[in-house]
């Protein structure tokens, strides 16, 4: 039996999410039908998240399990052969059958984009929120050190959210401006339903001067969703790695 691991990059804009459902396409359910073609069967691929509708992946890594000895090459350029323009493969390996693809990673990273200018663009708008008022980076800055550690995030998780914990881990948060575009990078142990979208929602909302950057720390101290800011739209979204703990069995 051999376990092979895809890194996929995916725009996510026309998908329902990365896990399969039954009210729209899936990025799973398209991977799938498209590996069948190569395998002859359907196989099941698991990803390292479940990414919302919308939202979009630079390197989403997703394992699957064949007894095939079909070459590495054919799950890149076969495959890729086969999906829409929206899905790529960027590569595939071999690892052990004990790899934990959900789970087993040391951290993740995902990027908010914005598009701060008084007008819209259409070039950016699969890929970012478009907000028209002028935004206190310093404000937003001195906020989003305050979810540096572990803490209670349940004013920062959305609704219908299954975890057992609200507890989560957040290691780096980065805010840079290039141009109109801001982006707010995030790098954690683990994520909530919607969290990375809230965190964004509410430093957006001190940014604009609506909060105080200190609300970021009363609401992790005495968490209330109510009390927070927006939830941050879909398309700004991006998973952009995925970090394991490397191979004892490689050099």
């Amino acid at each position: 039996m051999r376990t092979v691991k895809l890194i996929i990059q995916y725009d996510g804009t026309n998908y329902c999410g990365w896990q399969q459902q039954a009210n729209g396409t899936s990025i799973q359910e398209t991977v799938e039908l498209a590996l069948a073609k190569i395998l002859g069967q359907r196989v099941r691929v698991q990803a390292a998240g479940r990414t919302d509708a919308g939202v979009h992946a630079l390197a989403m890594p997703a394992t699957f399990r064949i007894e095939s000895s079909i070459p590495l090459r054919a799950f890149v350029e076969g495959l890729n052969g086969f999906l829409p323009a929206d899905i790529a493969v960027q590569s595939a390996e071999e690892v052990p059958n004990d790899f934990r693809v959900i789970g087993g990673s040391d951290c993740k990273t995902y990027r908010y984009t914005i598009y701060n200018a008084r007008q819209r663009s259409p070039l950016n708008r699969r890929s970012s929120w478009h907000v028209r008022d002028q935004l206190d980076l310093d404000a937003m800055r001195s906020a989003a050190a305050h979810f540096i550690g572990k803490h209670d995030f349940a004013a920062f998780r959305g609704q219908n959210c299954t975890a057992v914990t609200s507890l989560r881990r957040i290691d780096a948060i980065e805010i840079h401006q290039h141009g109109p575009l801001i982006t707010i990078d995030v790098t954690g142990g683990g994520f909530l339903k919607h969290m990375v979208r809230i965190m964004a929602g509410t430093l957006v909302d001190i940014g604009r001067g609506r909060f105080s950057p200190n609300l970021v720390a009363e609401l992790l101290q005495a968490p209330n969703r109510c009390l927070g800011g927006v939830t941050a739209p879909p398309q700004g979204l991006c998973l952009l790695q995925v970090n394991y703990p490397p191979n004892p069995f490689t050099a």
